[in-house]
């Protein structure tokens, strides 16, 4: 595929903005089809343009980035807030189920009748 001056392979500039640690896991997420541009699943080489919808699924959340600039190389944190404008969903509210399994320190092992207790709360 021969990309024109204004564009970029998709697995480039996913990974150029930061949106992943690395090209090649750009690339395996583009290869899974956890990468669609206006819609559409694409592979690593697909080209990306200004004005085109980038949205990228990953760590159970969905990343929805309208490209504003188009970058080959990696740029720093504050450029790449600059590269794309962003869409995406607030993340989800962790839930607290953390807090109801933590023990005192000091405290020993849970006894019989706790663990009952700690099992009834996370619903086992």
């Amino acid at each position: 595929m021969a990309a024109d001056e204004g564009s970029v392979r998709v697995d480039a500039w996913v990974w150029s903005v930061r949106l992943t640690k690395t090209r090649s896991l750009a690339a395996a997420a583009c290869r899974a089809g956890h990468v669609r541009v206006n819609g559409e699943r694409v592979k690593p080489a697909h080209a990306v343009r200004a004005g085109d919808e980038v949205r990228l699924r990953q760590d159970g959340r969905e990343r929805v980035v309208v490209v504003s600039q188009v970058v080959r190389k990696r740029v720093g944190a504050p450029v790449a807030a600059d590269c794309f404008v962003d869409n995406s969903p607030p993340p989800p509210a962790e839930a607290g189920l953390g807090a109801a399994a933590e023990r005192d320190r000091g405290a020993g092992r849970p006894t019989k009748r706790d663990r009952r207790e700690i099992e009834q709360l996370r619903g086992w």
